[in-house]
């Protein structure tokens, strides 16, 4: 299945390059190009995008907000967005999570992990790793700004280890062995948890996580 890439950053140069880029794998091809957050919300609608790459900073309308707008949009329910940050420098990135964001990406990302990133988040996976990702996300959610999300009160026991497995960086497989069950019951397990707290994807799974205090950050 070919995924359908739509591009959005204010920089035309930046633009041009990821376009490139994409359009070089065999699996890939660019739908269509923003220059800002409000066209980049209606050409994920009027282009049936598979998957948004999202600068957070531009005119118009941020990365966010046009994230929130897709993740709002009904319409768009199957659309996946990979935000961009300068990493160390940008404090929006739990913003964009919350606001629908799968994940997220370094701008001085390498070619070839821009390109794997696009097939996880457009497979439906959440970009979300035990290492500098989890750090980023512990940072924010610690902080006193940082908004209080409502506990996974809902949830079984072994819903609430699955969520903190995959709150901890863990795949399907690796749930699964964690957990020793088969990995499609550790997918069933995801999907049920994604559905009892309204979330829709593993992002914001992860989110949730670390509000309610289920993960204490530097948690191992």
């Amino acid at each position: 299945m070919t995924i359908r890439v739509l591009l959005a950053d204010d920089q035309t140069l930046v633009r041009e390059a990821f376009a490139m880029l994409v359009e070089s794998a065999p699996d890939m091809e660019v739908v269509g190009q923003a220059a800002t957050g409000r066209q980049a919300a209606e050409l994920a609608r009027t282009e049936r995008a598979d998957l948004v790459v999202m600068d957070i900073r531009m005119p118009d309308l941020d990365g966010i907000e046009a994230t929130r707008l897709i993740a709002a949009d009904d319409d768009l329910a199957g659309v996946r967005v990979l935000v961009l940050t300068t990493y160390d420098t940008d404090e929006n990135i739990v913003d964009a999570l919350r606001a629908g964001a799968s994940g997220f990406l370094v701008k001085d990302t390498r070619p070839a992990e821009l390109l794997d990133a696009i097939r996880t988040v457009a497979a439906g996976e959440a970009l979300l790793s035990p290492g500098p990702t989890a750090r980023l996300i512990e940072r924010f959610l610690r902080s006193p700004s940082a908004p209080a999300a409502a506990g996974p009160e809902c949830l079984s026991d072994r819903e609430r280890e699955v969520l903190t497995l995959v709150a901890r960086g863990l795949n399907n497989a690796e749930i699964a062995d964690s957990l020793g069950l088969s990995p499609l019951t550790a997918k069933t397990h995801v999907s049920r948890t994604m559905g009892k707290l309204g979330v829709r994807d593993r992002a914001q799974l992860v989110i949730v996580a670390y509000e309610s205090g289920l993960v204490a950050p530097g948690s191992p």
